[in-house]
């Protein structure tokens, strides 16, 4: 109940600042583990998951090791709530390309747009899973990965696969096999893409569709 009894003696709006203080301090506390993940998910950029510690986290945001337990339990908490923020926004790219209802050769130039659009918001978590994809599968609390690979999979194959089947993509190409190329040949370029550059990650995926779609040889 929001409201006290006049037998209380204590004001309504003293209650209701009690009560914006707490949305306050919680906000704080939410923006400060905000901080840290960001500061983590460049550490585990740079050096690798596998070779940063809670000390090199702690470190960084000018903490005590003891104080990170109290916003995560283990670094693993961290690059969790990295990776499920990665492949949720991910997902739900791609299935707002596959809803548009596109023929297969526009379907797959915006799936490709959308890969290179996660490079930089995204990048500690597609250097993660470019460098340690199989440490991490081999964890029950990461067994969604596995789930949500396939689930991309899936989408990317069924559309090459109508593209096929319509004439839009050579038949003699393993749908799979050529998603797993266009994949690993995307989420590379994580290693040597700069935001800044000459072209940003929208004109990199220009000219990688490009390439995919008319090869390097004059026609």
């Amino acid at each position: 109940m929001t409201t006290t009894s006049a037998d209380s003696g204590r004001p309504r709006t003293r209650a209701g600042g009690a009560r914006r203080r707490g949305k306050g301090s919680s906000a704080l506390a939410s923006e400060r583990r905000e901080h840290l993940v960001r500061l983590a998910a460049e550490l585990f950029a740079e050096k690798g998951f596998q070779a940063t510690t809670v000390r090199n986290i702690a470190d960084e945001a000018g903490i005590l090791s003891g104080s990170l337990y109290h916003h995560f339990d283990s670094k693993e908490s961290i690059v969790d709530e990295i990776l499920t923020g990665f492949y949720n926004e991910i997902m739900a790219a791609y299935r707002a390309v596959l809803d548009k209802g596109m023929n297969p050769r526009d379907t797959v130039a915006g799936l490709v747009r959308v890969a290179f659009g996660n490079l930089e918001p995204h990048r500690a978590a597609i250097t993660v899973m470019q460098n340690d994809w199989n440490y991490l599968k081999g964890m029950d609390r990461f067994s969604y990965l596995i789930k949500s690979e396939a689930e991309v999979e899936k989408m990317w194959v069924d559309t090459l696969s109508a593209g096929q089947k319509q004439g839009l993509f050579r038949e003699d190409l393993d749908p799979k096999l050529t998603y797993r190329m266009i994949r690993d040949t995307i989420w590379v370029a994580v290693r040597w893409f700069k935001p800044g550059g000459r072209l940003d990650a929208q004109g990199l995926a220009d000219h990688y569709l490009k390439v995919m779609f008319d090869g390097i040889n004059v026609h």
